[in-house]
């Protein structure tokens, strides 16, 4: 491609595109897909622990014996109506562990806490450190049974309640907007109801589009030239008939009320879902369970990989301290997964808290990764106006490009107005954040480098041309793109 000689992921080629133009805006690509990627594993490790634990020492049902018992002896002096007696009843029945924190504090908007699902995450995130420790090959061969063993049976569960007929069609009307987020009463196509809508696909974006990190192993590929094509379009394939037909039967089968049940909306209930869709009992509930662990494993050893290698060519190219740029015999770039662990582990201790600071993490971390997907998305027709001579494996049409720029401030549009409906400052702590950078890059490029990219990246700087060909237009795109997220923040509202 246009750079063989880089691993990182596609934020590392879009930087380069954007180094012409400005040296702030390229390392803004690297930092905010990396602060877009790396919570995944402490976020991944939360969700995995909560399904550990529920298989430890699982939380009482409303039925359960100890449960009746203590509404009978205490319920006639707990306010409310019967689910707050109910809530309040298992509340005080379930095990201790489930209650136990060695610490716990707030910080700002949100709360921290080293509870029993904080440890429990640890060791999971410890685990997979020690498997990226053996670089590409033996983490591939781990992540592809692993793969298997989660992509079979959630196309069976996609496909079951289709032939077995479960989908009932009635689940999709009326194609409205909820009243308000959590509630199962319809609303209106109005400016509450659109927010809401945008807020959802918000998420979505940081679900949907992360099979982009199959291009964070290009350099270690045996053949860049052909595989690294192979494996976006691939995973990206994948991935969308998985995402259309699981939400379908999901949707079509549980309805309304069922999707917004307090165990689906957590994640805990997904299993339980799932076994019921496919017919199966306490054995097929019991290998389902362990397939959402072997998901989330999957994804969390993803994006160690992916957001340490950014780390590693962040700073192999300038962008990032040096102490980064380290890789151990197996060509794992430790010291940058190191990094990654041990900022995961303050925010696990924020996502093991509660669900409020769970979902700040979740959204501030999409504000990141709206932006690099904004900023990778014009680094495209940048690249080929101002290098449209270099030989590439695959040359995307113009046509593409045109629509991935479009796509771009669409997904502007889905942060300005989606941010606030998951937490009210998400949206400006996600851009502080993203301004982290400023003092990062300062440091390593006046300090330690004394103004001066490093020869790596002089190299690439000399790639097809060093002339800025594409003049005014990647500025006035940032302009128009801040544009779009401030109006769309200003008029779509709650």
């Amino acid at each position: 491609g246009l750079f063989p000689n880089k691993s990182g992921g596609a934020s590392i080629y879009g930087a380069a595109a954007w180094v012409r133009y400005s040296k702030l805006i390229a390392p803004l690509s690297v930092w905010c897909n990396w602060f877009a990627w790396s919570p995944v594993l402490s976020l991944g490790c939360s969700i995995a622990a909560a399904y550990i634990l529920n298989a430890l020492v699982p939380v009482p049902g409303a039925d359960a014996p100890e449960v009746v018992a203590w509404l009978a002896a205490n319920g006639a002096s707990v306010a409310g109506d019967d689910a707050a007696k109910i809530a309040a009843a298992i509340a005080a029945v379930q095990p201790s562990i489930r209650n136990w924190t060695l610490f716990t504090t707030t910080l700002g908007p949100v709360s921290l806490s080293l509870n029993a699902a904080f440890f429990i995450g640890m060791v999971l995130m410890l685990l997979t450190f020690a498997i990226q420790h053996r670089g590409i090959l033996g983490t591939a061969n781990v992540q592809k049974w692993i793969g298997l063993l989660v992509v079979v049976p959630m196309a069976i569960v996609g496909i079951v309640p289709l032939v077995t007929g479960q989908v009932n069609m009635a689940n999709f009307s009326d194609l409205v907007p909820l009243a308000a987020a959590y509630a199962p009463e319809p609303g209106a196509w109005n400016v509450a109801g659109w927010t809401l809508v945008l807020g959802g696909m918000f998420i979505a974006a940081w679900s949907t589009y992360g099979f982009e990190t199959a291009v964070c192993y290009t350099s270690e590929f045996k053949n860049p030239g052909t595989d690294t094509f192979k494996a976006i379009f691939y995973s990206g394939l994948l991935c969308l008939g998985l995402y259309i037909l699981v939400p379908f039967t999901f949707q079509g089968v549980l309805g309304l009320e069922g999707m917004l049940a307090t165990p689906i909306v957590d994640g805990s209930g997904v299993a339980d879902a799932m076994a019921t869709m496919v017919g199966g009992g306490t054995f097929v509930h019991g290998l389902l369970v362990m397939m959402m662990i072997l998901a989330l494993m999957l994804a969390i050893m993803t994006a160690m990989a992916g957001s340490s290698r950014t780390l590693y060519q962040g700073s192999v190219d300038g962008w990032l301290p040096r102490y980064l740029s380290h890789v151990n015999e197996h060509g794992a770039p430790t010291r940058a997964m190191w990094t990654d662990l041990i900022v995961n582990l303050v925010v696990l201790a924020i996502a093991c808290a509660d669900a409020t600071s769970f979902f700040f993490i979740l959204a501030v971390s999409n504000c990141g990764y709206i932006i690099f997907n904004f900023l990778n998305l014009n680094a495209g027709w940048i690249h080929r106006i101002d290098s449209g001579n270099v030989a590439r494996p695959y040359r995307a049409p113009n046509w593409l490009l045109g629509l991935g720029t479009l796509f771009a401030f669409v997904n502007a549009a889905f942060m300005g107005a989606g941010a606030k409906v998951w937490n009210p400052s998400a949206l400006w702590a996600g851009l502080i954040t993203a301004a982290l950078i400023i003092p990062v890059f300062w440091f390593r490029h006046y300090i330690q480098d004394g103004g001066k990219f490093p020869h790596e990246m002089a190299e690439d700087l000399s790639t097809g041309t060093t002339a800025k060909k594409a003049g005014m237009l990647p500025y006035l795109t940032l302009i128009a793109g801040i544009a779009v997220v401030l109006l769309a923040n200003a008029f779509f509202v709650i």
